[in-house]
């Protein structure tokens, strides 16, 4: 499905020669038809056959998108920055998959699109592991691929040309941090600080570097004891599920760490349906990741401490790379996007100024 360029059979030669430096791109002397606007895929229909339409002024560039699923308002937002940055308006058609949490069902969709010839290829992956072999097709197929949000782990890092997302053991810092700068606030320094984590997908980037972040900064807080941490899977209802076990297992949590907000949200229905507070003025400091437009409603709400900013706006950054494959030029492996940190006293003030 690579882009197909006008000829007549006059220009051969010459447009051969013209298109030799253009990236490998496939080309041909036959009339086409682009494929018409953004289309969605599942892992049963990725293997259709798509239509295709050419008009002189050139083919869009045909990006394939395996999405990792649908399970935070985090994952919305991303999905969502990537289907209003690949449109047709902008010279892009996008192939759109939802793997459903499933690394079998991305795997499928990176070779359905390698099948369909596309341009590009974009992965949030589901799990860091288990890429070699696909991406190795993918690279032996000429097809450039963009790794977002999720790493990979592979042998080789030629398999793709640069990861754009977030700096998760930095948010892991960030966190700890703003605990300390907090309990200091709340003349708690001192005191013994009892903390349970909700961890996201194990295996995940953000997972990881969220965890270990925060790991590594309680060394320097002797007085601070993870009491346990299980995975939410970075969905409300399994959040909601492992902190009901949490305030089963103990009566004296201070600190929750939720390495997503739809994992702070289940933990705060929780933690009411206890009979306990939480928030700036409860009994549990609820901390939070990725800072969704419904955690700023929830630290308005007065239940939520603070929300780490995992900025989900990918598609410019990745637009931005393209172009510059597409001219030949260079683009840098790792490419961190912008985030902040923002706690409850400035919600109600930021969040107007908000994208998602």
């Amino acid at each position: 499905m690579k882009r197909k360029f006008l000829c007549t059979l006059l220009s051969v030669a010459m447009t051969a020669v013209m298109l030799s430096g253009c990236g490998g791109k496939t080309t041909t002397t036959d009339a086409t038809t682009k494929q018409e606007t953004t289309q969605e895929t599942n892992t049963d229909t990725a293997t259709d056959t798509k239509s295709e339409d050419t008009n002189a002024a050139g083919d869009t560039i045909v990006v394939g998108f395996s999405q990792v699923g649908a399970e935070s308002d985090w994952r919305t937002a991303n999905t969502e920055s990537m289907k209003t940055t690949f449109t047709e308006e902008n010279g892009y058609t996008l192939l759109f998959d939802d793997a459903q949490q499933k690394q079998e069902n991305q795997i499928k969709a990176v070779r359905n699109f390698i099948q369909q010839d596309v341009d590009y290829i974009v992965i949030a992956p589901v799990t860091e592991t288990g890429w070699d072999t696909v991406l190795k097709e993918a690279k032996d197929a000429g097809i450039p691929v963009i790794i977002v949000d999720r790493m990979v782990d592979v042998s080789d890092d030629s398999l793709y040309e640069a990861w754009v997302g977030s700096n998760f053991l930095q948010e892991g810092y960030d966190a700890a941090d703003w605990l300390a700068e907090y309990l200091d606030k709340q003349q708690r320094s001192a005191e013994d600080i009892n903390i349970v984590t909700l961890q996201g997908t194990i295996g995940a980037s953000a997972q990881i570097g969220r965890t270990d972040g925060v790991e590594e900064k309680m060394k320097e807080h002797t007085n601070w004891t993870m009491l346990e941490r299980q995975t939410g899977e970075f969905t409300q209802a399994k959040g909601q599920e492992v902190m009901e076990s949490f305030l089963k297992s103990y009566d004296d949590i201070d600190v929750v760490i939720a390495e997503n907000d739809n994992m702070a949200f289940g933990a705060i229905d929780a933690i009411k349906a206890a009979g306990k507070t939480c928030g700036p003025n409860g009994d549990i400091i609820i901390l939070s990741f990725d800072a969704v437009a419904a955690a700023f409603d929830s630290m308005i709400a007065g239940d939520m401490n603070v929300s780490i900013e995992c900025n989900p706006l990918h598609g410019p950054r990745v637009a931005e790379l393209i172009q510059k494959l597409e001219k030949g030029e260079t683009v840098d492996k790792i490419a961190y996007v912008e985030e902040g940190i923002f706690p409850a006293d400035t919600a109600a003030e930021i969040k107007p100024t908000r994208a998602y």
